[in-house]
């Protein structure tokens, strides 16, 4: 079944309940400016490959899908051809939306970055070939050692959108809220501006924010130009902050996060925003793929549905 099909059939139910008809949200008209997008890390333990992951992105009812590089590069070695994957995502008519990659492209060591450049490029190469227009761009090599140089990062990432804009691809300055360095939405925002350059932009995650200590307040001075992509789950009360893991991620609106603030706030920039699922959890992926990625595209809907 394509993602057409589905939401001729059973699949349009969960709009239908939520918006008052699948066409509602499904359509131009929209009372929102989010479309919706499945990382696959939410699914990742089931092991399903990366056709299956965009077959099962689109059978569930999600216009978007975010790939692991990794899951690309295995498919290719493997003996499969790019060009295999943009038809079948364009078959299901599913866009992939963003990979999540880590080259070394922020440390100090110039052989090291020299390398995480050429890492990267082959990489945007192969995503330029699948039609894929984004990859995450976090502070890898710089998360153990706090005192990085923010405007030495901003030169960093500079490199980076300009080798971004030779290949095709955009690279996204990821937050990580674990990280002793880029942790936090001043940092980001301070290495983002300071790189000067048109296409600079974050990769941000209810998670991520949470755990380096920001307030959600902060996503209010960031324009909608500089959000593309933004990573959608919730965090329980306990652990505590400073103790939460990736693992302890949750469904949005199965733990305590602001989720009707954040997404009001990036509703109010009226700029297209693709709300990706990103959880990692061990007991979704004991479970059925297909089943886990339609409750959390429902889990999705239904906190959207409570800002419009």
């Amino acid at each position: 079944m394509n993602r057409r099909d589905f939401f001729k059939t059973g699949g349009c139910l969960v709009g239908a309940s939520l918006f008052g008809g699948c066409a509602t949200w499904h359509s131009h008209d929209k009372p929102h400016n989010f479309s919706f997008c499945l990382n696959t890390s939410t699914i990742r333990g089931q092991k399903l490959g990366l056709v299956k992951e965009i077959e099962t992105a689109a059978q569930a009812g999600f216009s978007g899908i975010e790939i692991w590089m990794r899951d690309l590069q295995t498919f290719v070695k493997d003996g499969g051809a790019s060009r295999d994957i943009q038809k079948l995502a364009h078959d299901l008519g599913i866009r992939i939306e963003n990979a999540i990659s880590f080259p070394r492209w922020i440390v100090d060591d110039k052989t090291e970055r020299a390398l995480a450049l050429e890492q990267a490029k082959n990489e945007m190469a192969l995503l330029a070939d699948i039609g894929c227009p984004r990859i995450a761009a976090p502070p890898v090599g710089a998360t153990a050692t706090p005192g990085l140089d923010v405007r030495q990062a901003a030169e960093r990432y500079r490199a980076l959108l300009e080798l971004g804009d030779e290949m095709g691809v955009t690279p996204q300055l990821e937050l990580w809220g674990f990280s002793a360095n880029l942790h936090s939405l001043g940092d980001v925002l301070y290495v983002a501006a300071e790189a000067g350059h048109p296409k600079a932009g974050l990769l941000l995650d209810v998670y991520h924010i949470y755990k380096g200590g920001s307030d959600f307040n902060g996503l209010k001075l960031i324009s909608g130009d500089a959000i593309s992509v933004f990573h959608i789950n919730d965090y329980p009360a306990e652990p505590v902050r400073a103790d939460i893991k990736d693992a302890d991620r949750l469904y949005p609106g199965d733990g305590i996060a602001p989720l009707t603030q954040i997404l009001a706030d990036l509703n109010n920039k009226n700029k297209p925003i693709i709300l990706s699922l990103e959880i990692f959890r061990q007991d979704l992926w004991s479970r059925d793929a297909l089943e886990v990625a339609r409750i959390g595209l429902e889990k999705m809907l239904l906190a959207v549905s409570k800002i419009v």
